[in-house]
């Protein structure tokens, strides 16, 4: 019904115009002027109209228009021919015995329908609101996360387009060197040639003029050189090094010059498609297998830490530290310096061997067979795990000497850039207790560590706050969940050794749990690592041996 508003009242119109309102048409509950009436009746003439004046209208139902029958209005249905239809058609031969509904029955069934409908609906819209803002939520997060990614990529860019110039200063370095020591060695030897040519010069000379001499003692006086000139230096056979380069398109970049050799190799990913919609991984086994047992002859063996693909340190509890072969040779040993045993093996990317001496609170490497102190943890701390990670920096799991606080440390040379100690709440991370914490980084960043006192693999990202923990006992283990030594592949895969139940755990890097490795004949496993072909090589404590097991394919 249309209205005008004014300042001083509210103008009902006319339906048809904007006159004042005057009359009503109950029929068709039209509002009208006196001079749209007759326009009303005329454009609806089979229509029957009760016209009113406006403040007698009545409020009812408008039906429809009977087709069959005019002045009439459809206020029945027939149920069998479902459609509307007048009084007349009741008693046509057309709906002879057919069953009829109320019209106004009907309607107001439906506008309860529509009204319950209608609520509903309206219930509906906070829900949808609320899953809007959710998704706006994720939609930010994930923002700010492939954000994250991307500056992380920068970040990366620039810090191997570094390691890559600095790997070629070094070439040019050594380039400059070797040419040096050549250029004076051949000088060396061109400047005794010289000399001597000289001094066969003046030799001949000399001779002439005693030749020429008739003085005996001239003649008695003269002492031969010839040995000397005969021994004509010669010029050192120097060889010229020279440049091999190497690229494995998407893969590997290496560079070698004479001994020294430089190689930069893609380990994470192995493709990526031009569309970016699918990466190529590795894929786990559905069974693990064993392809070599290494005897070590090492006493309560306890760590096992890898050298490229063919080699491992290994330490027990004694002092030495032993380098064995997958044929089981003997490659080296280092005496460490700790009274007892060394707590925790790792070794830099140079294949160098670091271990941690709590006694003497250090950490220390070892070059050229000599012992060097890396770092000196604070009074009241000991160093326990160690890590290596990809860039060259050292995580240091340390504990107090009373045992009670346990944290992670990470050291850039000697200098400390983050601690790892408490959560967002303030509350400890890792447990203290009198079990060291393991730790070991992951491709994302992720720094994931074995609390042993808690029994609980406790993940944190980068920035220390915590991601998730894992304490699952594996399927069909009659034991809880015990948590040894831990590392990670090039997949990302997290891997722990459960000593109470014989098994080894592998985890995506968001802690699902993928699948247990219990059928290699693993006995009291402690020591765990992975090599650079990305196998598995098992320590076991009682009987030394070393398992290297193939779990990928």
């Amino acid at each position: 019904m249309a209205t005008a508003t004014t300042q001083a009242q509210e103008l009902i119109t006319c339906d048809l115009c904007i006159k004042p309102v005057q009359q009503f048409c109950n029929s068709c509950q039209v509002s009208l002027c006196e001079d749209c009436i007759n326009k009303h009746v005329k454009s609806l003439k089979s229509m029957k109209h009760d016209i009113v004046p406006f403040t007698k209208r009545t409020v009812q139902l408008v039906f429809p228009q009977c087709t069959s029958h005019s002045h009439q209005r459809c206020e029945v249905h027939c149920r069998q021919c479902d459609i509307p239809v007048c009084i007349k058609c009741l008693t046509g031969p057309k709906h002879k015995g057919h069953e009829f509904h109320d019209m106004a029955d009907i309607i107001a069934t439906k506008k309860e329908n529509i009204k319950k409908e209608t609520e509903e609906i309206e219930a509906n819209i906070p829900k949808y609101t609320a899953q809007d803002k959710g998704t706006e939520n994720k939609i930010s997060k994930f923002m700010a996360h492939y954000a994250d990614l991307q500056k992380q990529t920068n970040d990366n860019r620039i810090q191997w387009h570094l390691e890559v110039d600095n790997i070629f200063n070094k070439m040019e370095s050594l380039i400059q060197s070797l040419r040096d020591h050549h250029i004076t060695t051949l000088k060396s030897c061109q400047s005794k040639l010289r000399s001597q040519n000289s001094s066969m010069n003046r030799s001949i000379q000399e001779n002439k003029e005693i030749l020429k001499s008739y003085k005996v003692s001239d003649v008695n006086n003269y002492q031969s050189k010839l040995k000397e000139f005969r021994n004509i230096p010669q010029i050192p056979d120097l060889p010229l090094p020279s440049l091999q380069t190497n690229t494995v398109q998407g893969r590997e970049l290496s560079i070698e010059l004479g001994e020294c050799k430089a190689t930069l190799t893609q380990t994470s990913l192995s493709s990526l498609t031009d569309d970016v919609s699918f990466l190529s991984f590795k894929e786990l086994l559905e069974e693990a297998e064993v392809i070599a047992n290494i005897p070590t002859n090492v006493t309560n063996l306890f760590k096992v830490a890898c050298v490229g693909s063919d080699k491992a340190w290994v330490s027990g509890t004694d002092k030495m530290i032993t380098c064995v072969d997958i044929h089981g040779a003997v490659q080296d040993t280092v005496t460490s310096t700790f009274k007892t045993f060394p707590i925790d093996i790792t070794v830099t990317r140079q294949g160098e061997l670091i271990y941690s001496d709590g006694n003497n609170r250090t950490v220390n490497i070892v070059r050229d067979g000599k012992t060097e102190t890396l770092i000196t943890t604070p009074r009241g701390w000991y160093p326990s795990g160690l890590c290596c990670t990809r860039s060259g920096d050292i995580l240091v799991s340390m504990g107090t000497t009373d045992k009670s606080h346990r944290k992670i440390v990470h050291y850039q040379g000697q200098r400390v850039t983050q601690e790892i100690d408490k959560d967002e709440h303030g509350d400890p991370i890792y447990q203290g207790g009198i079990h060291i914490v393991f730790v070991v980084e992951n491709n994302n960043g992720d720094i994931v560590a074995s609390d042993r006192n808690a029994r609980t693999v406790v993940v944190v990202d980068r920035t220390g706050k915590v991601r998730f923990r894992y304490n699952n006992k594996p399927p069909g283990g009659k034991e809880s969940f015990y948590p040894t030594q831990i590392v990670t592949d090039s997949m990302g895969h997290i891997i722990v050794v459960d000593e109470f139940n014989d098994c080894l755990h592998i985890l995506d890097q968001n802690g699902q749990f993928l699948r247990c490795v219990d059928n290699c004949g693993l006995k009291h496993i402690i020591g765990l690592s992975v090599d650079s072909e990305g196998r598995l090589w098992v320590g076991l404590y009682n009987s030394g041996e070393v398992k290297v097991i193939q779990y990928m394919k």
